[in-house]
């Protein structure tokens, strides 16, 4: 597989896992909802083909919910944690950031290579 497809693959996956923090963030006062996380490894081993399953859209990801929280619990069930979620956030922008640093890179170098080294 070409590193830039896997590149893009990571960036989608990415880019909905953006989606989904951010969605707990936005619930995380409502109460009884039950925050949202995906496995990002699992997600891009399944867009990369190393699972024996292959998926290209948005539609199937595998969603878990956390129906206990991640420390104390709630008296109106939700199992958003604020801060933990804006560490989740943070750190998938990094990430993400990094990912489109080195597509980058990489196609400065097929640029490069193409001009023969002379631009």
């Amino acid at each position: 597989m070409q590193i830039v497809d896997l590149i893009g693959k990571a960036l989608s996956v990415r880019a909905f896992y953006h989606k989904v923090v951010s969605a707990n963030i936005a619930n995380s006062e409502t109460p009884g909802y039950k925050g949202k996380n995906i496995d990002f490894r699992n997600e891009l081993d399944k867009r990369a083909g190393l699972t024996g399953l292959t998926s290209q859209g948005t539609e199937d990801y595998t969603i878990t919910e956390n129906d206990t929280g991640d420390g104390f619990k709630r008296m109106d069930g939700n199992t958003v944690e604020l801060e933990n979620e804006t560490v989740k956030l943070t750190e998938n922008q990094l990430m993400y950031q990094a990912l489109v640093q080195m597509a980058t890179k990489r196609f400065s170098m097929i640029r490069y290579l193409i001009s023969e080294g002379r631009g």
